[in-house]
């Protein structure tokens, strides 16, 4: 995966700020010249949180289309069609902080279903569980943010699935890993 330089991921980070403050707000947005890495189709996630709480977020596990329009896509869906939460306000944006996951594609976890534990890295894989007609994701961020071993990683993405905490065991249920580079706004002090 070609990696975002940071100033890329800042440019990533404002582009989904800016489509949020459009879709939200409509507030008109002219988007810049991008640099080539995001005419580059790229699995993305867009996180929003208030307050040090979860606000939306979703994303595209693969490369279905260019970064930049992936990123926007994101962005919308997590401010208005998270079905966890009610659609973003304008006037909650200025209390939003916007995160952009770039992901690696999704790889099956070739391991043996005893020996994926020892297979995945917290704080460094996202996972994917995918088995009984469900899937489930989590970013490589989540664990690490709720003091998760790999085996509590494990079975809360298979619990995101809606699938029974410990079916990563089946060696029917597949489990793909992949990584992500994360560009985060900062809350103001």
């Amino acid at each position: 995966m070609d990696l975002l330089s940071q100033a890329e991921g800042v440019m990533a980070l404002s582009h989904a700020r800016q489509v949020l403050h459009e879709h939200v707000a409509g507030k008109p947005y002219k988007e810049p010249d991008f640099p080539t890495v995001f005419s580059r189709k790229r699995g993305v996630f867009v996180t929003l949180t208030m307050k040090g709480n979860l606000r939306g977020c979703i994303g595209f596990p693969q490369g279905v289309m260019p970064l930049r329009d992936a990123i926007r896509e994101a962005a919308c869906s997590a401010a208005t069609g998270d079905p966890r939460f009610p659609p973003v306000k304008p006037g909650e944006l200025s209390d939003i902080l916007v995160e952009v996951t770039v992901l690696t594609e999704p790889e099956l976890l070739k391991a043996a279903s005893t020996e994926r534990p020892a297979a995945i890295t917290v704080g460094r894989h996202g996972l994917i569980v995918r088995g009984y007609g469900r899937s489930g994701l989590l970013l490589p961020q989540v664990p690490v943010e709720w003091g998760w071993d790999v085996n509590e990683f494990l079975e809360h993405t298979c619990m995101k699935a809606g699938l029974p905490g410990k079916c990563w065991q089946d060696p029917s249920v597949q489990v793909f890993t992949f990584e992500g580079q994360i560009f985060s706004e900062k809350p103001s002090s």
